[in-house]
Parts: structure tokens; C-alpha cells; sequence
């Protein structure tokens, strides 16, 4: 539109000048050269009069437009004040009400860190009342009359195969009729003879995936041979070894064992994994390096060789324990804690420290002991564990009611006799892991640092 109005004006200047010549030319005579350049310099003033009222147009458009910008920032300006003004109006009453909150809190913060540190005094008050109670029922139990014996032992047999790293609290050797006639010495003698003599059995029980039951690990477990034929559950003789001192050589030469089999499960299975129970005592035994030599010389097969420990044992340990398993830790293996008697954890502490994995009774599980256990309920349980990267296992499974239980848990694992009972290891799987004689066992303590430990098995730390 802009060029169109230009073209015309133009035009019209020319058709002007043109006139203008043409009626000189014609009214006063002249040439047509002198009337053609009095026609250019009328067509040149107009020209510049139209250039000098085009850009007076210009200016006073300009000056419009800049007057109206004017206009718009004092209006912005007054706006941008006025919210300047209410916001902080705005914050003095936030800032009021926060005060006015935080005053009103105070008093019941106060009050609820009050309750707190009464309930966990409250809860260690009766953790303190149910252990003298196991106790003093622990008595009752291991002490019954002559008349009540039989009985006794018929619900003894009745009973499922304890946990083998748990220890009675008070064993008592009558009940065990492969140690009947025999006193805590003799007791503590026929298990060195039983473990320098090989006569510890391995049995494994599985341990499954939930719903699926398809079997992920397993766990080692010890039986001692008596010389009457029959196998002592390791809950029954664990007490007398750790009272005579044998628990590093027991553990050794369990731990020799489960490597062995885990070489053959491995060849099966690549994702299969191994559960080998440990007591403290071996992480603070002075033959504890040699043992570190043995994990040193097996760090291939660390990943599925898992070292289980009791509640217990894991609360009570101290710096040297927990420079032992920093040491396992390092060299790839994992750790357990089993025999749970509470759910009171510390998942981020046990991540730390290396342990992976996490066995509680599927009956404390449940609630079903009849005692308040944990701070949570145990249905969050197993996802509190699980952000720490640690599974929960239910062991003691024998209903199948609580699997379904558990299931509502997100319990991704269980082991118990629903499932399987402990099944004893074949002989072949542990060929090499015991001398046929003395003369084949040196060679093989001399062959190389994967059967050091064989020696130390029979020697523990030197202790007579």
C-alpha cells in the first residue's frame, strides 16, 4: 500500500511538471528546451516538498509511538509497585502464621519426643521380661521329671528340625541320647573327634522364589555322625562347641565343604547360591588370616557363597568383627542374618556392613509370636529392606497358609519343610574336601592355596 501511494504521487508530480512545461512553452513562447527545464524544476521542488512533509509525517509518528511507550511503562511501573506492595504483605502474614505454627508445635514436639523415648524404654523393658521368661521357661523345659521324660521326648520328634546356628540357651546332655553317659568334657571331646574325623555331615535345604517355588539357594547344614550311628541336629551340639572352643574349626571345615559343593552347583546352575552358616567366633580366631587366604583363593565362586550369622552374633559384634567381614566383604562375598528374634533393623547399617540378605521366621512375620516386634508393621518390611538392597527371606515355612500370608507381605523368598526338608549332600560332591588318607590329604594341603584350609580344618588356630 505504501509503494502504491508513492508511485502515485510521482505521477502526479511528473503529469504536474509536464503541464507546467507544456503551458510555458505554448502561453509564453519559449523553447522546448528552456519550457523542459522549467518543468524539471517543478518536478525537483516538489519532489523535495514531498521529501521534507514525508519525513515531518515521520517524526510526528515517532513521537506519538515513543509518548504511548512512555504511557505503557509508568502504567507497568505503577503495576509492578503495587505488586511489589501486596507481596510483601503477603510474606509479613506467611511469616506470621509460621511463627504462630512453630509456637503451637513446639510444646507437642516436645511432648512426642517425651512418648518416644518412653516407648522404647517401655520396649526394651519387655524385650528385658520375654528373655527372662525364654529363660525361665528354657528350665522348665530341659529339667522335666522322670514321669514327664517320655512324653517330652515324643514331642521333641513332633517338633520341626531347628535353625542350626541357633544354640539352646541351656543343653542339656541327658536329652540327647547320642551324648547320654557322657559329661561336658567327654561331650566337647567326641565333637573334636567328629571333626577331626570328618564325621560332620552336609545336608542342604532349599531356599525358593515366592509364588513361583523354583529353587534360588540353598542353605548348608550340619550334622554330627555319633559313634551309635545317629546325627545330632547342630542345634544340639553348637553349645558344647562353642563352650570347648570349636567353632573355628567347625566353621572351616563346613566352609571347605559348602565350596566344594557350590563348584558342583555351579556347574548346573550359574544363578544358584549357597547359604553357609558362620559363628563370630571364627572372625576373631587367630587362624582368621588363613581362612582369608582360602575366601582369597575361592573370590571366583563369592558371588554365590553367602555367610550367614545370627541376630545375636551380629548385634554383639565389635571392630575386629567388623574388620573381618570388611575384609570377606572386599573380596566379594555377601553376608545373612538369620534367627531373627525381632524385626527391629537397621537395613542402611547392614547394606553397609555387606549383608544382602535378611531370614525371619515366617511365624515372627505374621505377628503370630504374640509380642510387638518392630517399629513397622511387618508387611512394610520387606520393601523397607528392599531400598537398601537387602531380601527378606521367610524361613520356617510349614502351612501352606502362610505362604499365602507372606505373598500379601511381598516376601520374595521362603524356606522351610513345605517345601523340602534338609536332604543330605552325596559323596561325590564332596570328593576332595576330605583325606581318604594321611599321606593323600598332605599333598593336598601342599598343592595349593584353594586346600590350605583343609589342614587348618583339623588344626583350628593351634589351640591344644
Amino acid at each position: 500500500m505504501v509503494r502504491i501511494s508513492a508511485i502515485f504521487i510521482a505521477v502526479c508530480m511528473v503529469l504536474i511538471a509536464g503541464s507546467i512545461g507544456f503551458v510555458v512553452y505554448l502561453r509564453f513562447g519559449l523553447t522546448g528546451a528552456e519550457s523542459f527545464l522549467v518543468g524539471l524544476g517543478v518536478l525537483t521542488a516538489l519532489a523535495v516538498y514531498n521529501a521534507v512533509a514525508a519525513r515531518s509525517r515521520d517524526r510526528a509518528e515517532v513521537s506519538d509511538q515513543i509518548a504511548s511507550i512512555s504511557r505503557s511503562s509508568a502504567d507497568l511501573a505503577r503495576q509492578l509497585a503495587e505488586f511489589g506492595r501486596q507481596l510483601g504483605t503477603v510474606e509479613t502474614k506467611v511469616d506470621s502464621v509460621l511463627d504462630k505454627a512453630l509456637a503451637s508445635a513446639q510444646p507437642l514436639a516436645v511432648e512426642i519426643e517425651e512418648l518416644s523415648t518412653l516407648v522404647k524404654h517401655l520396649a526394651d523393658s519387655v524385650a528385658a521380661h520375654e528373655a527372662a521368661l525364654a529363660g525361665l521357661s528354657g528350665k522348665e523345659r530341659v529339667a522335666p521329671t522322670a514321669a514327664a521324660a517320655p512324653a517330652a521326648a515324643a514331642a521333641a520328634h513332633a517338633v520341626p528340625m531347628p535353625d542350626p546356628a541357633v544354640a539352646p540357651a541351656a543343653p542339656m546332655a541327658g536329652t540327647i541320647a547320642a551324648f547320654s553317659g557322657l559329661d561336658q568334657d567327654g561331650i566337647v571331646t567326641a565333637i573334636r573327634s567328629a571333626i577331626e574325623g570328618g564325621k560332620i555331615d552336609l545336608y542342604l535345604q532349599p531356599i525358593v522364589t515366592l509364588p513361583q517355588r523354583k529353587v534360588r539357594y540353598y542353605e548348608a547344614l550340619s550334622r554330627l555322625k555319633a559313634d551309635n550311628g545317629d546325627l545330632v541336629a547342630a542345634s544340639d551340639f553348637l553349645k558344647f562347641a562353642e563352650a570347648g572352643g570349636l567353632m573355628p574349626k567347625l566353621d572351616n571345615l563346613s566352609v571347605l565343604r559348602c565350596v566344594q559343593v557350590v563348584r558342583r552347583l555351579l556347574l548346573k546352575n550359574r544363578d544358584i547360591g549357597l547359604f553357609c552358616n558362620l559363628s563370630s567366633a571364627t572372625l576373631t580366631d587367630s587362624g582368621f588370616p588363613r581362612f582369608l587366604e582360602f575366601a582369597e583363593a575361592n573370590r571366583a565362586i563369592a558371588p554365590a557363597l553367602v555367610f550367614e550369622f545370627t541376630q545375636g552374633a551380629v548385634r554383639a559384634m565389635g571392630p575386629i568383627e567388623h574388620e573381618s567381614l570388611a575384609a570377606l566383604a572386599e573380596r566379594g562375598y555377601r553376608f545373612s542374618m538369620d534367627n531373627l528374634t525381632d524385626l527391629r533393623v537397621e537395613p542402611r547399617e547392614l547394606n553397609e556392613r555387606g549383608f544382602r540378605f535378611i531370614k525371619a521366621p515366617a511365624a515372627l512375620l505374621l505377628n503370630r509370636v504374640g509380642a510387638a516386634s518392630t517399629d513397622i508393621h511387618p508387611a512394610d518390611l520387606s520393601d523397607l529392606v528392599g531400598r537398601f538392597g537387602i531380601d527378606l527371606i521367610a524361613e520356617r515355612i510349614e502351612a501352606e497358609g502362610a505362604v499365602v500370608d507372606l505373598l500379601d507381605y511381598d516376601v520374595r523368598f521362603g524356606q522351610g519343610f513345605l517345601f523340602s526338608p534338609p536332604r543330605p549332600v552325596r559323596a561325590e560332591a564332596l570328593q576332595g574336601a576330605d583325606a581318604a588318607n594321611p599321606a593323600d590329604q598332605a599333598k593336598r594341603d601342599a598343592a595349593a592355596p584353594r586346600n590350605g584350609l583343609a589342614q587348618f580344618a583339623r588344626t583350628g588356630s593351634g589351640r591344644p
